[in-house]
């Protein structure tokens, strides 16, 4: 394991029972989160995406601004649904975030999960072109994106611009060298596991996929991976993917670890998504420090992976996120081979 970052999805609600009652808090909150995970000497500070609902919901103001107040820590998503995003708009957006951050910036991407109203995507100004799916819609997008990142003209100048023009076709602006490097693909299924890896996108897979075998979650995982790399050298790409597995891990040190998690772990359980897909979300872990090592060394597609994404209860507030952290960080991490 090369790195280890957390991932929010940065839920807010009025109730007396959550420390984050509102956009503001979800939002300042989940910087103050990056600035504590980087002292703590995490990796990744990431961020989930979703419209319609009262959880992060525009990740371009989140990540510039925690890229400002932070100087190490990656800083990223998992994932924005490219189903809502014009991906001349996002690569403009995309770009200042990366500039102000250094060149920190990374970016998951993907389809998106079912979401809080039906085609969402139509009242953002989307749909899909005939013969298409909402599906392929998010893949031409996609593909949009990923080309103007490279950064190369494309766009016939004025011939009386307000201001002067360098010569040939104009490209995007501001432009961030080596993002286009820097962007993730999340994926439900072993086929667009293998269509980003033809793209040259790294990978993002997370704590569910659509059920393709009935094995247990983390070896369907793992064999998503191992079909993703070899897409990757099947396409001659000359740098080494990433590929990032997520999970919910909960080191069992106090009281308060006990009283919120320590009911212990779940297993693997089925579900449906659009009420037809079969798919199988990945267990929970929770258990004392070496119990939480042993098992898990024995995940398969933890094993697989360089990056693992911790998800946090963010509406228990910032401090004891940073808590459940550290005490991976400091208790579990070393044992996986970490550092």
């Amino acid at each position: 394991m090369k790195k280890i970052g957390f991932l929010s999805f940065g839920h807010w609600t009025a109730s007396p029972q959550s420390q984050t009652r509102s956009a503001s808090d979800a939002l300042l909150q989940s910087i103050d989160l990056a600035v504590a995970a980087e002292a703590l000497g995490a990796d990744g500070a990431y961020y989930r995406v979703h419209h319609f609902a009262r959880q992060l919901g525009s990740p371009f103001p989140l990540l510039a601004a925690a890229g400002a107040k932070t100087t190490r820590i990656e800083i990223g998503t998992a994932v924005i649904d490219m189903r809502y995003e014009n991906p001349l708009y996002m690569a403009e957006d995309a770009g200042a975030a990366d500039l102000i951050a250094g060149g920190r910036l990374q970016l998951g991407i993907s389809r998106g999960s079912p979401e809080q109203v039906i085609d969402g995507w139509r009242y953002f100004g989307y749909a899909p072109a005939e013969g298409m799916t909402d599906a392929d819609m998010a893949r031409r997008h996609t593909e949009v994106l990923l080309d103007v990142l490279r950064g190369e003209g494309f766009a016939r100048p004025n011939p009386q611009p307000m201001f002067p023009n360098p010569p040939g076709l104009l490209r995007l602006e501001p432009h961030s060298e080596g993002l286009r490097e820097r962007i993730w693909w999340g994926a439900g299924t072993n086929a667009t596991a293998e269509w980003a890896a033809k793209l040259g996108m790294n990978l993002q897979s997370s704590t569910l996929k659509i059920d393709e075998s009935g094995r247990p979650f983390h070896v369907q995982q793992a064999e998503q991976i191992r079909i993703f790399r070899a897409a990757w050298k099947a396409a001659g790409h000359a740098r080494e993917p990433r590929v990032s597995v997520s999970r919910s891990i909960f080191a069992l040190m106090d009281d308060r670890d006990r009283m919120y998690f320590g009911r212990g772990d779940s297993d693997d359980t089925i579900g449906y998504l659009g009420g037809n897909e079969r798919a199988i979300f990945g267990r929970s872990y929770a258990a004392e420090p070496d119990v939480l090592i042993e098992q898990l060394a024995k995940d398969e597609a933890i094993a697989e992976a360089d990056t693992l994404l911790l998800t946090v209860p963010n509406q228990l507030g910032v401090d004891y996120c940073a808590h459940t952290i550290e005490a991976i960080l400091k208790h579990v991490a070393p044992g996986l081979g970490w550092r």
